[in-house]
């Protein structure tokens, strides 16, 4: 098929939803399809055979376009609607699969042209909106109705996780698909020569580790207090913190002061997702404190695969994919993450059993060839459903 991706996203960065749209491109490329992809102006650019990047060229340019709901993301969704109307009236496109906000521009571009499209859903935009904006709460209903829209026209809706799946379900016409991410660790050698963080930070004891952005939902302000009562308990254990934008380094690093844990949490800064392995491979606990939100975090899949045992809050964005076979899971309250950190650090044999099971949960269902196995299947469906020819194998 041809298909045109309208990803209203600086890709390609390194970050979730623009690494899921990168991996959906290798898988499409590979099954055949011929791919465009409407994005941003800022980004860097990626090859694949039948494939290639569309930018935006807006005026005044915004120089960064953070995550979520801001004016330089709606100031360039002007201009991402405005080109996909020009590129759908001009290419015989088979089929348009839209990101995240991207559906209410293939709601209204498919809409004129007569060309489906399939709404792709890493986030609940309305949670996501009121979550990170208190002016927001209080049109929550609203901004939901508003959020249901694409699903309803959508010929198709592809969730990363199973809530999303479950709300899609209650209004879109069309089938829904669990399309969930893989593991970005998986063939990757441990770098070899690579930065050895006890060796620079002089660390003796365990090292508990977090990997991922410092936005507010990720819980980390929970991590910080649960880790005062750990450092209380244990006199070695540390807590290092990798990712983040300097100034939400600044502030967590402030507050981990007025803690009392100067010496104890350690902020490394972002490092490139060439690296994973290799921290990931340091550490003797991971964590994952997230407090908002349902989707499930991407690293919760590199942390599977990581040979290293999980703690993570006892929340559905964890719990569709984790178990206690798994993973420890604590209540989102200081003390409760706390316990289960330190339960963990005194356990060895016990960090040892969960990690087991859940590389051989990572391996069986979340590898980099069961993702590709579900697009195929979701795709040979759409093609078969709008062509009324089955897809030849």
């Amino acid at each position: 098929m041809k298909i045109l991706i309208l990803a209203p996203q600086p890709f390609y960065q390194e970050r979730g939803t623009l690494i899921a749209i990168d991996h959906l491109v290798r898988a499409l490329c590979e099954r055949g399809d011929e791919v465009d992809l409407l994005t941003f102006h800022l980004g860097a650019d990626r090859w694949q055979r039948n494939f290639r990047i569309h930018r935006i060229r807006p005026w005044p340019r915004p120089r960064s376009v953070p995550p979520g709901l801001s004016l330089a993301k709606v100031w360039c969704d002007v201009f991402l609607a405005a080109k996909a109307l020009r590129m759908v009236r001009a290419t015989d496109y088979d089929l348009i699969h839209a990101v995240e906000e991207g559906g209410f521009i293939a709601m209204v571009v498919g809409g004129l042209m007569k060309v489906p499209y399939v709404l792709d859903m890493d986030s609940s935009m309305a949670g996501q909106i009121v979550d990170q904006h208190r002016w927001a709460r209080p049109i929550r209903g609203l901004l939901r109705r508003l959020e249901t829209m694409p699903m309803r026209r959508a010929v198709a809706a592809v969730a990363m996780c199973d809530d999303l799946a479950t709300n899609a379900r209650c209004y879109c016409r069309g089938r829904v698909h669990v399309l969930r991410d893989v593991s970005l660790i998986g063939g990757r050698e441990v770098h070899q020569g690579g930065e050895d963080v006890r060796r620079q930070l002089g660390l003796e004891g365990p090292i508990v580790e977090y990997i991922g952005n410092l936005e507010p939902y990720q819980g980390i302000s929970l991590l910080l207090r649960a880790f005062r009562r750990v450092a209380a308990c244990h006199s070695t254990v540390a807590l290092v913190v990798i990712g983040g934008k300097p100034e939400d380094i600044a502030d967590y690093r402030r507050m981990a002061d007025d803690l009392g844990l100067a010496q104890r949490v350690h902020f490394l800064g972002p490092r490139p997702l060439s690296q994973l392995a290799h921290f990931l491979a340091q550490a003797d606990l991971l964590v994952s404190p997230r407090t908002q939100g349902t989707n499930t975090p991407m690293k919760i899949y590199s942390y599977l695969d990581s040979g290293t045992a999980i703690v993570a809050t006892d929340l559905p964005t964890h719990t569709q994919v984790l178990s206690r076979d798994e993973a420890a899971l604590a209540a989102p309250d200081p003390d409760s993450l706390a316990r289960a950190i330190l339960y963990l650090v005194e356990h060895p044999e016990e960090r040892r059993r969960l990690a087991t099971n859940a590389r051989e949960l990572v391996r069986s269902r979340h590898s980099w060839e069961s993702f590709r196995a579900s697009v195929e299947e979701i795709f040979d469906s759409l093609e078969s459903r709008l062509t009324g020819t089955p897809r030849k194998t």
